[in-house]
């Protein structure tokens, strides 16, 4: 029983209590922190995590500080170092929203001097601390630098000399704090390219930061803000809106420029397919005027030459009808005039038969138609001597009358007769008895 008891003991001080004991002399030293140990002589040993610290209970003592960078915002206010052209100054007001990052020094006294002076602190103070500290750097830097400094980061500031800061502490007073090289060639080496502001502050704040044992990382100017420079942006902002405009009008002017360029010569080939479309309408209407004037030739020519046919034609059918009635008209003349010579003839062998009783006798019967006229041809006659073949002219009158009175009895005896119509042929009328005319004067032949 007492073996097991022992062996119970052995155990549990090996699960339990060597694992405690050895959790009190080695210690855990966690990723961004920092444990100080001070042993009873006065050293003392810092332990930067990760990692384990070597303590004694009873004759150490150990204290963990945080080893993470510290971000400060910062609303500064102040005015610039501005002077006008007669060397009077003529402060700006400016506002400076910023962000400042500071960290635990590298060195070992600058982890104690932290420790003592600033983590030794609540959290509250330690912000309050910071942002007082690094306000007033900066509206000091907001004091040297003019408005156009602020607003450049590559214009080398010229910075006053910085008055010597005065010990805040009596610990400040009596000890210094000494900057390691690597820190100080660090700072050198960015002020070139750093913000004029953050150079000021850096150099301003360096010393206080110092006496908490903190070292000053960046300064991250946010907004820089100022009539002067809304001002300023506004007038920017109008430029930039009038370039803009500028350039959106020249672009649109170029566009339309060359809109109306392509239009144009769209508008040039257009119309010079139009003026080819023309041209060559021109040659076809040209053509067809030659074609339908060759055709109207040929239609002329043919049309010539069917009335010249036609004419031909006509004319020889004229000259057939012609010559057919000619040959008509001759043979009826023939036949006439045979008719009427036999009638002649036939009225000759009348009055022949009758004799000479019945010849006179139509010459009674005519005397009242031929009376009249003798009558008034010889009341119109003036004194005619007619002298022919030793006969007087009574006798030649009497003679003539009888010849016209015995031509005027035969052609009424054709006509009334009948001797003619009864061959089929038409009645010949009676030419109109005329006698010839008398002449005015007297005419004496031998």
């Amino acid at each position: 029983m007492q073996s097991l008891i022992a062996i119970a003991v052995v155990v549990f001080a090996l699960v339990f209590v060597v694992p405690l004991i050895v959790a009190s002399f080695l210690r855990n030293v966690e990723a961004g922190t920092i444990r100080l140990v001070s042993w009873l002589h006065g050293g003392t040993v810092i332990y930067r995590g990760p990692g384990k610290s070597k303590e004694i209970p009873l004759l150490t003592t150990g204290t963990t500080i945080s080893s993470k960078v510290i971000n400060v915002d910062l609303d500064i206010t102040d005015q610039t170092a501005d002077l006008d052209d007669a060397g009077v100054p003529r402060p700006i007001k400016v506002r400076i929203l910023a962000s400042a990052i500071v960290s635990v020094g590298d060195t070992d006294a600058l982890i104690k001097t932290a420790a003592n002076r600033f983590f030794s602190k609540t959290d509250a103070d330690q912000l309050n601390t910071l942002t007082d500290l690094l306000s007033s750097s900066g509206r000091r830097a907001i004091n040297l630098l003019t408005h156009d400094q602020l607003f450049s980061a590559k214009t080398a500031p010229t910075v006053r000399a910085l008055p010597a800061p005065m010990p805040s502490t009596a610990l400040a007073a009596r000890q210094s704090v000494e900057v390691i090289p690597s820190a100080h060639d660090a700072v050198m080496a960015v002020e070139d390219d750093d913000d004029p502001l953050a150079v000021i502050i850096r150099k301003a704040c360096s010393r206080e930061l110092t006496d908490l044992g903190l070292i000053f990382n960046s300064l991250n100017i946010k907004v820089v803000q100022s009539e002067v420079a809304e001002a300023r942006r506004r007038q920017s902002a109008a430029e930039a809106q009038a370039n803009a405009e500028i350039v959106a009008a020249t672009q649109t002017r170029r566009a339309r420029e060359a809109q109306l360029e392509a239009e144009r010569v769209i508008s040039d080939k257009q119309r010079e397919l139009e003026q080819t479309r023309a041209a060559n309408a021109a040659l076809i209407a040209q053509a067809e005027a030659k074609k339908q004037e060759a055709l109207g030739v040929q239609r002329v020519a043919e049309l010539d030459a069917t009335q010249i046919a036609q004419a031909r034609a006509d004319a020889e059918r004229v000259r057939i009808e012609a010559q057919a009635a000619a040959e008509a008209e001759a043979i009826r003349i023939k036949t006439i005039a045979a008719a009427q010579a036999e009638s002649i003839e036939k009225v000759n062998a009348a009055i022949a038969a009758g004799g000479e009783s019945y010849f006179r006798y139509r010459q009674i019967e005519m005397l009242p138609q031929i009376a009249p006229a003798i009558a008034g041809a010889l009341a119109e006659a003036k004194l005619v001597t007619i002298s022919s073949d030793g006969k007087g002219a009574a006798d030649s009158t009497t003679n003539n009358i009888t010849g016209v009175i015995q031509t005027v009895l035969a052609a009424q005896l054709v006509a009334r007769g009948g001797l003619v119509e009864g061959n089929g042929i038409p009645p010949v009328s009676a030419p109109n008895v005329s006698l010839p005319p008398v002449p005015d004067r007297p005419v004496t032949r031998k």
